[in-house]
């Protein structure tokens, strides 16, 4: 771990990690076109063996971090990718293996030294280094929230001392000014254009591209640039973001309590409005928006902190989903081996991060509306104060989120270091550097997954999933349904509730090798008897949903049945035997006669699954109904291969990674599923229209899919 973003900087550099571009490179776009053809490319060194454990098909890639320090109009060099690969998050947590290599030359080159390696790794665990990869800091989460009563006065004193670092991982205030504060920029000296925010895509912040009316903007005071016109706001602001950034908040209950035992800290994707106007987008489970719905209560704008940069496990603790009660300070403490500085906010009042790059201040207006403004509709009202409309931004899903109401911002003060770097990322299709802070969220907090479901040996989100369309479910099989119940019980638990699809696979499947669960799932999941489908909420982001962050979710029992789970009129039988070349090939000849279908594929790494590809694309209104009629002329043949995915034509359908991500993505369970009375279940992930609408689950807006970046090896 690493004090502020310089020093994390300079370790990434010193250890091979970053590439600094010292040509002219433009925040409009281009910054986000070198960020992603990075991201997909073979990363500088590889991570632990646990990354490799845990991640097989995916652990090598992530690139460079990329340090832009020639960017016009930006006061500020600009990083980004900076934890984007397995190694550059270990090392930003302090848990890579290297760590291990330079205890050893640290007592190799001491003379006459007597410290062993264990001597110093408990050096190292005491400032909370751990070397091991993800998986070592999981497992001192796991001995904390499962520990043993001590047998004898040893163990007592040695449990004291295991206890004793959470002490100190508390923040620290500081009385004075910290680091972040070196420059302070109040009033008119305000001007949020010169930060170096990114346009990530080509439609980031154009709503009509997206079909939506013109000037739905353009009545709001304060938006755009009086020393910009709107022609130059178009083409060189419009649609950029803060991407990377903690959003500090306080429930209004605590707002004359000096150390507010609600103090939030969320990552929020922000958008630039105007000089010093900004768009605050979080969506309804958010803390941040249960906070803002407090103060809405109250009739004040809330105040807000956006801090960039920090200690180097700060973004990480932002992202974490922490029980209820913990708060995200405590976790970057324990991370941290030491307490986060804290110091006062010069104009709003909050505490914010002493050791941060650039600290925004401001208030979010609390008399805007709720999202879920459609101006198509005639009975939409009108937009209202405090509120504009946000967005298009392209998202972690792989499309973009399509825009919304959302409140605004005004910008009271900046602050920053003296020479401060502007820290930013890009999301999309994965991998990108959101996917290695999601998967240390997979290792790091299994042992409380464990905690509240304790059937679970392992999981895997996979990077198909984008972590919320899919998980991968690792138990000990002990009875009938048991996989049911875990799928419930996962349906239950904290952030992994919004799951769309979970998979239940025994413990003698690799949960983390994709080919032996979709074998797994065709061997032992009978479509007409093994699959569990449910209401529930859902991602906000998911498209698919027939409502706003509701939807079906849906279940694959892919575990051995046993006596008991005869069920729905389905008896046992022994597992299928996995679909042989032939019976591959003979499908996909049978799927090309079908008319509209372009191409057909199965591949044995995804067995007993057949990837349509058909001749639908989005907006397509004349099409719809497309994928249902291809789904019933594909179950006029008995195949070997019993579930059968329709896609649109943009998708690759011969990399299963990718119709896997487009199935999950542009599917819903309740209203895209069609089931054969011969075994076969299908799937509808093609392109909809309202045309689509089937037993009563109607079609959102449909957003494009972003641009993709083949992974280069």
């Amino acid at each position: 771990m690493y004090p502020d973003l310089q020093s994390f900087v300079d370790a990434l550099e010193t250890s091979g990690e970053l590439v600094r571009v010292t040509d002219p490179v433009s925040p409009v776009q281009e910054i986000a076109e070198r960020a992603n053809r990075a991201s997909k490319s073979l990363a500088p060194n590889h991570g632990s063996a646990s990354s490799k454990r845990n991640d097989p098909e995916f652990h090598r890639f992530g690139g460079p971090a990329l340090l832009f320090e020639n960017v016009p109009g930006s006061d500020f060099p600009i990083l980004i990718n900076a934890y984007g690969s397995y190694r550059r998050m270990e090392i930003a947590l302090g848990c890579h293996e290297y760590l291990l290599g330079e205890a050893v030359a640290r007592i190799s080159l001491a003379e006459g030294s007597t410290e062993s390696v264990a001597d110093e790794l408990k050096k190292l665990n005491a400032c909370g280094k751990r070397p091991g990869g993800f998986d070592a800091i999981g497992e001192i989460i796991g001995e904390l929230v499962k520990p043993e009563p001590p047998r004898s006065m040893g163990e007592a004193l040695a449990k004291a001392k295991q206890f004793a670092p959470l002490l100190k991982i508390g923040p620290k205030r500081l009385k004075g000014p910290g680091a972040c504060q070196e420059v302070v920029r109040t009033g008119n000296a305000v001007d949020l254009t010169r930060m170096g925010m990114i346009r990530c895509w080509e439609h980031d912040g154009d709503f009509e591209a997206m079909g939506y009316p013109p000037g739905l903007n353009d009545a709001i005071p304060g938006l755009g640039h009086p020393d910009i016109d709107d022609e130059t706001w178009e083409r060189a602001f419009r649609g950029r973001y803060i991407t990377l950034a903690g959003i500090h908040t306080i429930h209004a209950d605590d707002r004359d309590d000096p150390k507010p035992k609600s103090h939030n800290i969320g990552m929020y994707r922000v958008q630039l409005l105007g000089k010093n106007r900004l768009a605050m987008h979080w969506h309804m489970h958010h803390d941040g928006a249960s906070h803002w719905r407090s103060w809405k209560k109250l009739g004040e704008p809330m105040p807000v902190a956006i801090a960039l940069g920090g200690p180097s496990v700060m973004p990480y603790a932002a992202t974490c989903p922490l029980p209820p009660g913990i708060s995200e300070l405590l976790m970057a403490g324990f991370l941290n081996g030491k307490g986060i500085r804290l110091c006062r906010a010069k104009t709003v009042p909050l505490w914010v991060p002493a050791d941060a790059e650039i600290v925004i201040e401001g208030f979010v207006r609390t008399d805007a509306g709720f999202p879920g403004w459609e101006p198509r509709d005639e009975d939409a009202g009108e937009l209202g104060e405090g509120a504009v409309f946000e967005g298009p931004f392209g998202d972690h899903t792989g499309f973009y989120s399509m825009p919304d109401r959302y409140p605004i911002t005004e910008v009271s003060c900046v602050t920053h270091r003296e020479g401060a770097v502007y820290p930013t990322t890009i999301v999309g299709l994965p991998p990108q550097e959101d996917y290695y802070l999601g998967k240390a969220t997979e290792r790091i907090m299994l042992p409380l997954l464990k905690t509240l479901i304790p059937d679970i040996v392992d999981y895997h989100l996979p990077m198909f999933g984008a972590f919320h369309n899919c998980a991968i479910i690792q138990i000990k099989k002990h009875y009938p349904l048991h996989a049911r119940k875990v799928m419930h019980a996962v349906w239950g638990a904290g952030q992994m509730a919004w799951t769309k699809t979970v998979i239940v696979v025994e413990d003698d499947v690799d949960c983390h090798d994709l080919t032996a669960v979709l074998g797994a799932v065709c061997m032992h999941c009978e479509p007409g008897r093994d699959i569990e489908r449910v209401n529930g909420a859902l991602d906000i982001l998911d498209h698919a949903a027939p409502r706003l962050g509701s939807g079906t979710k849906i279940g694959f029992d892919a575990t051995r049945k046993i006596t008991g789970e005869d069920i729905d009129g389905e008896s046992l039988k022994p597992p299928a035997t996995l679909p042989s070349e032939s019976d591959r090939e003979r499908a996909i000849k049978f799927a090309k006669t079908i008319p509209n279908v372009l191409d057909a594929a199965a591949s044995g790494r995804a067995p007993g699954w057949l990837f349509i590809r058909a001749d639908r694309g989005r907006d397509e209104t004349d099409r719809a109904g497309l994928g249902m009629k291809i789904l019933d002329a594909c179950f006029a043949e008995v195949t070997a291969l019993p579930f059968v995915v329709v896609l649109g034509r943009d998708v690759d359908i011969h990399d299963h990674h990718a119709a896997l991500f487009h199935w999950v993505a542009n599917s819903d369970a309740g209203r895209d599923t069609l089931r054969s009375g011969t075994g076969q279940i299908g799937f509808d992930a093609t392109p909809k229209t309202k045309g689509d609408a089937r037993h009563g689950q109607g079609v959102r807006a449909w957003p494009p899919v972003l641009p993709t970046v083949p992974l280069a090896d």
